[in-house]
């Protein structure tokens, strides 16, 4: 998606069209139109035609982009679940893993990113609940696994706004939600994550659309994306405008959230309130 994003944008810049871009590579225009929406693999000869095409001719940008439609094609480790992960899911786990950035609202659940293995489970059995015991514990050791993004030397920031209904939502019984929240302290004190609570007490707040994930990259070529999750697909947004709509709506959840160093006392209130 990345890739073919930057391949968009400088076919655009050129002023060349789908259909003179796929007769470059011996293909299509909905070839091309694929393979600028990220929904198709990346042959490196056909990257290398299209960059002299569109007049790509500095050494270093040219490596870094056919290193890119390398990276691009190279399996994830999360392919070793592919029984479990769903298509419209990978390009998602492909983005997560080499972002510089993750900011993400939540209004129901705890982010995947910041689950506890018990509490992963609760959420799981809820879109799950026919499924055997194996396949349930395959999709928790999925989710389990993609937490090691945060243990990289490389990590990306995690901004999360949490609202408060998501710390008062019951999942799995006491010791489940008591353990779950007791780990959001936790995870609040690491150096790169940043976790804000909205209480209620802030009434209405800029986010009415629901959960949704920005992710930024360390490349400034490449744009930031939108991940909007539905029950059955996802959406994919990298246009301008529709970025910029998200992004200021997150600025304005970041001001009207508690400040981060309120965020522990927050839970700790509730933890008492409710579990002591």
């Amino acid at each position: 998606m990345l890739l073919g994003g930057h391949l968009r944008r400088l076919r655009e810049a050129e002023g060349i069209s789908r259909a003179d871009a796929g007769w470059e590579i011996r293909s299509s225009e909905s070839k091309i139109s694929r393979l600028e929406l990220g929904r198709v693999s990346f042959k490196e000869r056909d990257v290398d035609d299209l960059l002299t095409l569109y007049g790509v001719d500095d050494p270093e940008e040219r490596a870094r982009l056919l290193a890119l439609a390398r990276e691009a094609n190279a399996p994830g480790w999360w392919h070793r679940f592919g029984d479990v992960l769903p298509s419209w899911f990978q390009s998602y786990m492909g983005l997560e893993a080499t972002a510089s950035l993750i900011r993400t609202y939540e209004v129901q659940f705890v982010p995947g990113l910041l689950q506890t293995r018990a509490y992963a489970e609760a959420v799981v059995m809820l879109g799950h609940d026919l499924a055997g015991r194996r396949d349930v514990e395959r999709r928790v050791d999925l989710r389990m696994d993609r937490q090691n993004v945060l243990h990289r030397p490389d990590a990306p920031r995690l901004w999360t706004v949490l609202d408060e209904s998501a710390l008062r939502r019951p999942l799995g019984g006491r010791d489940v939600m008591r353990g779950q929240l007791e780990a959001l302290i936790k995870y609040s004190q690491y150096p790169n994550v940043i976790l804000q609570i909205i209480p209620f007490e802030a009434g209405g707040h800029a986010a009415a659309g629901g959960a949704f994930t920005m992710l930024r990259f360390a490349d400034p070529e490449l744009p930031d994306v939108i991940y909007l999750e539905q029950l059955t697909s996802a959406l994919y947004l990298d246009k301008r405008d529709d970025v910029d709509q998200y992004i200021a709506a997150m600025e304005r959840l970041s001001v009207q959230a508690e400040v981060p160093g309120r965020t522990a006392t927050i839970i700790d209130g509730i933890i008492d309130e409710l579990y002591s």
